[in-house]
């Protein structure tokens, strides 16, 4: 039968005359082959031009459009200890709800009246600073009061000083009187003494002349000694002004000293006010942090640290809580090769897990199970897993998406892209090329609007 050997059997056996033989050879099966290889060719051949969706498939997981919208876990601010719970696992909580109290840790804030001692402190540094103010005040007016009594001193011993002036000129006048007299008086002296020798005079009147002569001398004399003590006074005068200044400007400069480090211990006290007041806002600020409150409607899903008396430090997770209200979205990673082919608003098939659904990647209208999706956000840097993000929401012109879906399940996403004939997507797969890269409709329209 398969002819290995020389010897044929058919040449001697008509196998036509046995019972296999005469219902095989008899029948003529080969036309009815014939056209059934050539209605399954023209089938084929039909099928080859019919269109075929190219997409790009990806794996995700369901979230959340917004980002307040996704879990989320509260810590704490401060450290401290745990002390009482007020919900539990799977409690729906509303905005401000009081989740669990802690209390402090720290012998800082030990004290129960912190604020009210801190508060204290502030009015007594407060009065501190009203009394420096008042010292100020106080120093300002006598420094002013000095200045002006500097003033009156120095026009009194400017008086002084003109008056002084006006004495040597006066002085001066008397004396050039008083030697003038006195030359008048040594002449007379002489003329008589002349004529005493000459026998005209008498020795009496050259006596009394003498005696003139030497009266006149002593006036010289002290009208000299007048003018000296004049200009003394004039000296006096100005030592007397320049003693003033230098008085009163020490006096004005310890003044003005004190009054500097008045200032300063004013605004020194300020500060420390100031700084107080800062901690007293902290301490009430951190009073209202012993209590951990819910920030918006939620779930509460897991309790991180649990039990009574369990210390944790700041910014450690405590509990997690979903939100209440939230829009679904799903996160797909595509590959670097596919990223060119993805744009904002491009349409998307999502099938959910736990959800039956029948998939035909290239005719997206007829799978059954699967929702519609636009892409609203594409990652502009590479993740983790050397993919790209691709953020995709709810198509509001598709069927709705399941009520009972939960944020954190899977998703399967098929992304679609142009429409090819059959024939053309087989070439591709069997050539591993990447699907056509085209741009959307309305972003060529978006480009000519900004050309023109």
């Amino acid at each position: 039968m398969l002819n290995i050997s020389h010897n044929s059997i058919s040449e001697n056996v008509d196998l036509s005359k046995f019972k296999s033989g005469k219902k095989i050879f008899n029948i003529e099966y080969h036309k009815y082959f014939k056209r059934l290889l050539l209605v399954f060719s023209v089938l084929l051949l039909i099928i080859l031009f019919l269109p075929w969706t190219q997409t790009i498939s990806s794996k995700g997981n369901v979230t959340t459009l917004k980002p307040n919208q996704r879990p989320q876990t509260l810590q704490s601010q401060i450290p401290g200890r745990i002390e009482q719970w007020f919900v539990q696992e799977g409690d729906f909580v509303k905005k401000g709800d009081t989740i669990l109290r802690i209390s402090e840790i720290k012998s800082d804030y030990f004290d129960d009246k912190l604020t009210e001692r801190t508060d204290d402190q502030i009015n007594a540094k407060s009065a501190s600073v009203n009394a420096y103010k008042s010292k100020v005040s106080a120093l300002q007016n006598q420094i002013n009061a000095l200045k002006q009594e500097r003033n009156l001193k120095l026009e009194q011993a400017k008086n002084k000083l003109i008056q002084a002036r006006l004495k040597v000129k006066s002085d001066s006048i008397d004396l050039e009187a008083v030697k003038t007299k006195s030359n008048i008086a040594k002449t007379q002296f002489d003329r008589t003494v002349n004529l005493q020798k000459e026998g005209l005079k008498a020795v009496k009147d050259v006596e009394e002349y003498r005696n003139k002569f030497q009266e006149a001398n002593a006036k010289l004399i002290s009208q000299q000694n007048k003018l000296l003590v004049s200009k003394n006074n004039i000296i006096n005068s100005e030592l007397a002004i320049s003693t003033i200044n230098a008085t009163y400007g020490d006096k004005i400069a310890k003044a003005q000293s004190n009054l500097y480090t008045a200032q300063s211990s004013a605004l020194d006290t300020e500060a420390q006010v100031s700084k107080l007041e800062i901690n007293l806002a902290n301490y009430k600020k951190r009073s209202s942090l012993l209590y951990i409150t819910a920030p918006q409607d939620g779930y509460i899903n897991k309790a991180i640290k649990t039990g009574i008396g369990e210390t944790f430090k700041e910014g450690e997770k405590l509990v997690g809580i979903m939100p209440a209200n939230y829009e679904l979205a799903v996160e797909m990673y595509v590959r670097p090769i596919d990223l060119p082919l993805i744009h904002i608003d491009e349409s998307v098939r999502v099938q959910f897990d736990g959800w039956p659904a029948i998939v035909f990647s290239g005719w997206p209208n007829a799978s059954y199970g699967t929702y519609g999706a636009k892409v609203v956000a594409i990652e502009n840097f590479i993740s983790d897993n050397g993919m790209y993000r691709v953020l995709i929401a709810p198509d509001k012109n598709s069927e709705p998406w399941p009520k009972a879906l939960r944020v954190g399940s899977g998703a399967k996403t098929i992304a679609l892209l142009e429409d090819v004939s059959i024939w053309f997507e087989v070439w591709r797969q069997i050539n591993s090329f990447p699907p056509n890269f085209y741009q959307p409709k309305n972003k060529t329209n978006n480009k000519s609007k900004v050309s023109k």
